[in-house]
């Protein structure tokens, strides 16, 4: 029996082949010295078929404006975040108004 993990993460890391996908999790240190330069830890990697990926996108998509919906609170990321990621502010908010 596969033992279940409860992480939190603060970074991830998507790849994906013909075959499947792979989402890698990721915790930043949470005091990092300026001057020294330390890696993620990565806390959890889970693999899945491109299918599943899919489905589930559409359905944590759903979610997120069904709650957006329901507390009437909109949820915003930053635009440097965004920036960082290569997501153009307009794209953003395109993709969560349709």
């Amino acid at each position: 029996m596969v033992e279940s993990i409860d992480v939190y993460t603060d970074q991830f890391m998507m790849t994906t082949t013909s075959w499947g996908a792979n989402l890698s999790f990721y915790l930043n240190t949470p005091h990092p010295e300026p001057t020294k330069v330390v890696p993620p830890e990565r806390v959890a990697t889970i693999r899945m078929s491109n299918e599943l990926l899919k489905a589930t996108g559409m359905i944590i998509v759903r979610q997120i404006k069904k709650m957006e919906t329901e507390t009437g609170i909109r949820i915003d990321v930053d635009s440097r975040v965004l920036n960082s990621m290569g997501i153009a502010r307009e794209d953003w908010d395109k993709f969560w108004s349709q």
